[in-house]
């Protein structure tokens, strides 16, 4: 049982050290922005947060509800 916990700290101490290497070495090292909308292939490609892709569809279908009771 001790042996599998200290396995287990070993192994995530590893992994945690594996993904802070480029925090750890670079001078101003920090984790780049894994939000949708601050990745610039994504952007060119049309793809937006879901917070704004909702909005715009909510906006879209308000647009439509107002011209068909018109």
């Amino acid at each position: 049982m001790i042996k599998t916990v200290l396995l287990s700290l070993a192994i995530i101490g590893v992994a945690v050290l594996f993904l802070s290497v480029k925090i750890l070495l670079k001078p101003k090292g920090k984790f780049s922005s894994q939000h949708v909308s601050d990745n610039p292939a994504l952007r060119k490609q049309g793809i937006h947060c879901v917070m704004k892709q909702d909005k715009e569809a909510r906006e879209a279908a308000d647009k439509k509800l107002k011209l068909a009771s018109e």
